[in-house]
């Protein structure tokens, strides 16, 4: 294993040598954890930093939620406003043109979800597992459709 080590006669200790505490105090001695080690002593002799510069580190808060299922609560959302993205250009100018509406799959781009903030340049037609009322509403007014899935 090799690792850059300073060299000992550059440590601060070569100055102290000859000098009975080297620089730490003959009374209150140089020990090895006088406080404790890392976050010891938070509720006892601790507290005062703890309450100043930590407040409610300690404690609980809410009901607990025992085998929380992650994938039950997945719903990443998209708003229409942000759709272009994940088309190409060269479709978006075919479909003002005339050309066949592009077909933007939300669920493989990662998203879920199809809210309706802001709006589309040109008409979509969107598959998505949930869609907002707003974004159903704003994308059929435009002449695009929804196709739900699973």
């Amino acid at each position: 294993v090799a690792f850059c080590s300073m060299a000992t006669r550059n440590k601060k200790n070569r100055k102290s040598r000859g000098h009975v505490s080297a620089g730490k105090g003959r009374v209150g001695k140089h020990r090895k954890h006088p406080s404790g080690r890392g976050n010891a002593g938070g509720q006892h002799h601790h507290r005062i930093m703890m309450d100043k510069y930590h407040p409610g580190y300690f404690g609980k808060v809410g009901m607990r939620h025992y085998h929380q299922k992650k994938n039950q609560s997945w719903k990443p959302s998209i708003n229409l406003s942000q759709l272009m993205k994940l088309i190409p250009e060269a479709q978006v100018a075919k479909a003002k043109k005339g050309a066949e509406l592009p077909v933007v799959d939300l669920l493989s781009h990662g998203y879920s979800k199809l809210l309706g903030n802001g709006a589309t340049p040109c008409p979509v037609i969107v598959k998505a597992r949930y869609v907002s009322q707003l974004a159903e509403k704003k994308l059929q007014k435009q002449g695009g459709a929804i196709s739900l899935s699973a």
